[in-house]
């Protein structure tokens, strides 16, 4: 065997024991891929669920803000629950405290639930009423009757990153507190109406016919709850014959095993619902396979209606077969469906089970990624506790403690900082200056040292800073802040305490930067080696479906475009964009679906100096030259680096370097960092965009 492949497979080897080492360590999920919490349970124990068996843990890796809490004795006995009622955690303090659930993976599809039961923790007797929300977006209001009133909300989203965050809002109307958390990973072929811009917010899964109260894991591997949903007008069938599951929604065989219908064919099968307002669009799946053993003699089919005059399906379900027709309604408040026999059929309709979610858009725009980056320095740099998790901005009404926001171009910005008596202690780091769009900053009261130093004169919009009662710093201006207390436009409070110039910390930059040198070279080497690793391997396959094309005949009459159905004995879907006929292509490693295609696309000198505001936001400094943030027309956020005349490297090893960057981009996405990157050597140039 050649030395250089012999090389490559053991580089491979390497990489493959490293990423499961790492993963073992640092891994969230148990060996189903999923996430059971324990809310308030003591840090590294543990508790198992009676009826799945599920091993749930400890919050505490989870979340480092909140209390436990035991809730009374007299609701912890009456069984009104799963054990995990017992213990919760509450959020006393802090608008906003968020779980982050990790080792996920990107563009996967997860059910995340959460449960709550207030059991009168605080002896208050008072049942608080607080919002949900998943990372950026609202998600639920919690708002329960009772002290023993147990309820959960469940939603079915896109990670959109390697991680998601399930936040607790504060609303004034009492202590927020959860009692479980619980993530379910999905396969990414279920429930094609979730994507990067919408989620489903369960409101409603039904098992209809069936006389069980709840199914779920194991009956179900997503662990997806089925309730028992029949009404006295109904009848119910069932079988002990396995029914194939549709590949959509992968309904399980013990929820298709039973079914409600009616006593005649005269007698209509109808169910109705109320929506919160009319701006809610409603998602609705039923689930219908024929679980009898009909006569030659006998035939059933049905129409499906609702209240929109222009939808109506035909349906024949398919033997011991499960099928599905999804459609969607919205604009009312009271909604109602009737399924009603043919004047063709013999037997009358039936429904084997029936799911209905809210369809949410992804509205919420993320905080300024620079601005992102400066808090979070500043929060690690400071051990900042006071609930600083989650988006800095996002929701707008809602932002971290301390901090004041802004949009300023459909983009949150940070403009106001108060850390006034938040016993910060050191120098005063660089990350405050590249707070941008800062008008206002208060470290007063603090034991910071030091001098303001010269990246304050980049916060061109600060009008206000306080730092009095920080007796070690010194109060001498930079002369950017200088120029702007002479004009009258900076108000700046300080108190002139001791101040006395160490000279043994000029040792401490030659340290970080050796220590920064090493890992750059390190991440450097370990991107070569997966570009040979992956240059040996096949690229990967996906599959698209033509749209508009059906395949086969049915009896199905769909009249309602947007809207789908799945009928076995059909071949397949109908509807509108809904054929399932597919055609493989390749795509190149490491891209994904959704993926914007910008490696073919050239800007300008004069377009990156619109797109970094005439290069203005310095973000940092490399060995080739400077990085600046930048914001496309689209909104897309972008680091620009520019290579300087200066640096001692040629374009050579510049473009080197691009080509690098661009496959680490592809294989380690990191929301702390910008995701797309513009490279440029100077103002001659044509310039690539290079989207990892």
């Amino acid at each position: 065997m050649p030395l250089r492949k012999m090389l490559d497979e053991f580089s491979c080897l390497v990489i493959l024991v490293l990423g499961i080492a790492i993963t073992g360590v640092n891994s969230q999920l148990d060996s189903l891929g999923f996430i059971s919490i324990d809310c308030g349970l003591p840090a590294n124990s543990t508790s198992v669920d009676d009826d799945t068996k599920l091993t749930y843990v400890s919050d505490d890796q989870f979340i480092d803000t909140g209390v436990n809490y035991k809730i009374a004795s007299k609701y912890a006995s009456t069984g009104n629950g799963p054990e995990q009622y017992g213990t919760l955690r509450s959020f006393p303090n802090g608008k906003r405290n968020c779980y982050t659930l990790r080792s996920l993976s990107a563009g996967s599809k997860y059910l995340v639930r959460a449960k709550f039961m207030y059991g009168n923790f605080d002896n208050l007797y008072k049942p608080p009423t607080f919002d949900l929300y998943l990372g950026l977006n609202y998600w639920y209001t919690v708002n329960l009757n009772s002290p023993d009133d147990a309820r959960f909300a469940e939603i079915i989203t896109l990670a959109t990153s390697d991680y998601l965050q399930v936040c607790l809002v504060n609303k004034d109307l009492g202590t927020p507190f959860i009692s479980v958390l619980e993530l379910r990973p999905l396969e990414t072929t279920l429930y094609r109406d979730v994507n990067s811009t919408q989620s489903l917010v369960h409101f409603f899964r039904g098992n209809t016919g069936a006389s069980d109260q709840l199914i779920r894991y194991p009956n179900d591997p997503y662990d997806r709850f089925w309730r028992n949903y029949t009404l006295d007008t109904w009848s119910s069938i069932s079988t002990n014959s396995i029914v194939q599951p549709d590949p959509d929604y992968a309904t399980p065989s013990i929820v298709m095993q039973t079914a409600a219908t009616t006593s005649s064919t005269n007698q209509s099968l109808n169910i109705s619902w109320t929506g919160d307002n009319e701006s809610v669009e409603f998602l609705i799946i039923l689930h219908i396979g024929e679980i009898q053993d009909i006569p030659r003699t006998d035939y059933r089919e049905f129409d499906i209606l609702s209240q929109d005059p222009l939808f109506k399906y035909l349906y024949a379900p398919s033997n011991l077969t499960s099928g599905w027709v999804r459609y969607k309604d919205t604009g009312r408040t009271a909604y109602y469906m009737s399924l009603k026999a043919t004047s063709k059929s013999t037997l009358p309709p039936i429904l084997n089970a029936i799911e209905l979610y809210v369809i949410t858009p992804a509205t919420g725009i993320p905080t300024y990624i620079a601005d992102v980056i400066a808090i979070n320095a500043i929060k690690e740099n400071y051990k900042v506790t006071i609930g600083w998790n989650g988006d800095p901005c996002v929701p707008i009404d809602y932002p971290w403690t301390g901090l004041g926001c802004t949009i300023y171009s459909n983009v949150p910005r940070i403009t106001h900082l108060n850390l006034s008596s938040a016993g910060l202690t050191g120098e005063l780091i660089s990350s405050f200056g590249n707070l941008t769009a800062l008008v206002s900053l208060d470290l007063s009261g603090n034991d910071l040292s030091g001098v303001l130093g010269t990246y304050l004169d980049q916060l061109v919009a600060l009008t206000y800073l306080d730092i009095t009662g920080n007796k070690n710093i010194s109060s001498m201006l930079p002369p950017g802040l200088q120029k702007k207390q002479q004009d009258g436009t900076l108000t700046f409070k300080s108190k002139l305490g001791d101040f006395t110039q160490q000279s043994n910390k000029k040792k401490a930059p030659v340290v970080i930067i050796a220590v920064v040198g090493a890992v750059v070279l390190l991440l450097l080497a370990v991107a070569i080696i997966l570009v040979l690793c992956l240059r040996k391997r096949p690229d990967n396959q996906i599959y698209i479906p033509k749209p508009n094309e059906n395949t086969g005949s049915s009896p199905l009459r769909n009249s309602n475009a947007g809207n789908f159905a799945y009928n076995p004995a059909a071949n397949g879907f109908h509807g509108n964009n809904a054929g399932k006929n597919y055609t493989n292509i390749s795509k190149p490693r490491g891209s994904g679906e959704g993926m914007l295609n910008f490696e073919n696309r050239q800007f300008t000198y004069n377009d990156l100096k619109k797109i970094t505001n005439s290069f203005q936001n310095n973000i940092g400094t490399g060995g080739f030259g400077s990085v600046y943030a930048g914001l496309l027309e689209n909104g897309t956020q972008v680091a620009v680096k520019m290579r300087s005349h200066t640096s001692s490297q040629g374009v050579k090893e510049f473009l080197a370097e691009v080509t690098i960057l661009s496959y680490i981009s592809y294989f380690h996405p990191s929301p702390r960092r910008y995701p797309n990157k513009l490279y440029f050597t100077d103002k001659s140039d044509i310039f690539r965009f290079f989207f990892p």
